[in-house]
């Protein structure tokens, strides 16, 4: 195991214990770190995500899998899910790895609720929308159709997180990710 899976491991265990003794959340490496070192744990919550929950976690280790420069961890509310029926699946990034994401229960029912999960989830760790269609692309969302299921951030995506987390940058305010997948039916909000 390298010596920065193993600090990464270490600072996520870290996180969670801070977090039950009622300390700050994590941020990033010592500035004497060197950029290619610095990483970030996001804590998320899954306490509001219902049947999504599973998928969470499952998104959560694909970023893992895909990144080096953050860590999302079980263990707070940087990142909280929701679930919703109607009104689409959704981001909301007040900055970055910080925000919420909801989840469509009827979207989730037409495309891949990972699929879906992983791509919102994008949106906190700092990728906007690109509708090209292109089913490679995680952040092509519903543009490559329902039957796209691959939750799989593609290489440059992942490259443009680890870029965002290693130098520190900060999204300009809130931003908010409508849209991603087309239009279903509509009922009441569940969140």
């Amino acid at each position: 195991m390298s010596s920065r899976k193993v600090t990464r491991i270490v600072a996520a265990f870290a996180a969670t214990a801070m977090l039950a003794l009622g300390a700050a959340v994590a941020t990033s490496a010592p500035a004497s770190a060197s950029p290619s070192t610095q990483y970030r744990v996001v804590c998320y919550t899954t306490a509001y995500a219902g049947p999504f929950t599973n998928y969470a976690h499952q998104a959560a280790s694909i970023w893992n899998a895909s990144t080096n420069n953050v860590d999302l961890v079980h263990c707070g509310s940087n990142l909280v899910i929701y679930y919703t029926y109607g009104g689409g699946s959704y981001a909301v990034r007040y900055s970055l790895g910080n925000g919420y994401v909801v989840i469509d229960y009827y979207q989730a029912q037409q495309y891949s609720p990972l699929r879906i999960m992983t791509h919102e989830i994008g949106h906190i760790l700092g990728l906007n929308d690109y509708y090209n269609g292109d089913c490679s692309l995680l952040m092509s969302g519903g543009s490559a159709g329902p039957a796209c299921t691959n939750p799989w951030p593609r290489w440059d995506e992942a490259a443009t997180v680890d870029y965002y987390f290693s130098f520190g940058f900060a999204s300009n305010g809130t931003q908010v990710f409508r849209d991603s997948w087309p239009a279903t039916k509509t009922s009441a909000v569940a969140r």
